[in-house]
C-alpha cells in the first residue's frame, strides 16, 4: 500500500484523472496521489490533456452524426490517416 497506513480510515478523491487518498479528518492539501486513470489501448496513464483531447474527439464524432459537413471532414481525415499509414508514415 505504499505510504498508506494499515487500519487507517481514508477519504478517496478523483480529480483530473488522478486518484488521491488522505486520512479521515486531515486537511485536503495533505492528500497523496495513489493512482491514475489508464488508457486501455496503450496501457499508459492518461493525463489531463489526453483526457480533454479524447473528450473533444468523442464530442466531434457524436456531433458529426447529425452534421453532414462535419462527417465529410471526418471522412477526409480518415482517408488521410489510412493513406499515410499505408505509406509507412504512421507510428501505429
Amino acid at each position: 500500500m505504499g505510504n498508506l497506513k494499515p487500519g487507517e480510515t481514508y477519504i478517496y478523491e478523483r480529480a483530473d484523472g488522478v486518484i488521491y487518498a488522505r486520512e479521515f479528518g486531515a486537511k485536503p492539501e495533505t492528500r497523496k496521489a495513489i493512482g491514475w486513470d489508464w488508457d486501455p489501448i496503450t496501457g499508459h496513464a492518461i493525463n489531463r490533456s489526453q483526457k480533454e483531447e479524447e473528450d473533444l474527439w468523442r464530442d466531434i464524432r457524436k456531433t458529426a452524426l447529425e452534421n453532414p459537413s462535419l462527417q465529410e471532414a471526418l471522412d477526409r481525415v480518415k482517408v488521410q490517416y489510412y493513406l499515410s499509414k499505408d505509406n509507412g508514415n504512421s507510428k501505429t
